[in-house]
C-alpha cells in the first residue's frame, strides 16, 4: 500500500482546510446582512429576521399580518424566559431554515432572501418533508406562531372568536 509523504498530506489537509472555510464564508456571504434591531433579549438580528420572514409568510399582509404583530419579537421574548438548552435549540432551528434553501434545495439562496410565495412553498415543504428533523422544526414554528397570532384581539374577527367569555379583571 502507497503511503503520502508528509508534504503531500500536509497540502491536501491545508487545502481541505480552506475549503471548508471558503464554504462557510460562502455561506455567511449568502445569508448577507440583517438590519440591526434594538431591544432583542436572545435572538441575533440574523435570526430575528428569519423569524419574521416565517412569520410574515405564514401570516401574509394588512393590519393583521405577522409583520405588523411583531411575531419575531413575542418569539425573543418567549425565548428569554427559557432555559438555555432550549434557547440554543430555537437558533439552530432558525439557522437549519435559513440555510434551507442551500442545504436541502441546493439553492444559492436563503429563507429570508426568498420572494414571499417561494418562503411559503419552502416552509409548506417542511411540514411533509421525509426527513424528521425538518418536519418537527416546521411544526415547531407553525404552532408557536398560531400561539401568538391568535391570541392577539385584531386577529379574533378573521376566525369569528368574539372573545373570552367573561370580562377581563380590572386591578
Amino acid at each position: 500500500m502507497p503511503t503520502l509523504p508528509r508534504r503531500r498530506l500536509l497540502k491536501l489537509a491545508l487545502g481541505g482546510v480552506g475549503v471548508a472555510a471558503g464554504g462557510l464564508g460562502g455561506l455567511f456571504a449568502l445569508r448577507g446582512a440583517a438590519p440591526e434591531v434594538s431591544g432583542l433579549a436572545v435572538l441575533s438580528p440574523h435570526e430575528y429576521r428569519t423569524m419574521a420572514a416565517l412569520a410574515e409568510a405564514m401570516f401574509p399582509g394588512g393590519a393583521v399580518g405577522g409583520e405588523s404583530l411583531d411575531l419575531a419579537r413575542a418569539f425573543d421574548g418567549y425565548l428569554a424566559d427559557e432555559a438555555e438548552w432550549a434557547r440554543d435549540e430555537a437558533k439552530q432551528a432558525l439557522t437549519l431554515l435559513e440555510l434551507g434553501p442551500v442545504i436541502f434545495e441546493r439553492r444559492l439562496t436563503t429563507f429570508s432572501n426568498l420572494a414571499p410565495a417561494e418562503r411559503i412553498a419552502h416552509f409548506t415543504r417542511w411540514g411533509v418533508s421525509d426527513n424528521g428533523l425538518r418536519r418537527q422544526v416546521a411544526v415547531g414554528f407553525r404552532k408557536f406562531l398560531c400561539l401568538v397570532f391568535y391570541d392577539q384581539p385584531v386577529a379574533w374577527a378573521g376566525i369569528g372568536y368574539d372573545g373570552p367569555m367573561l370580562p377581563e379583571a380590572t386591578p
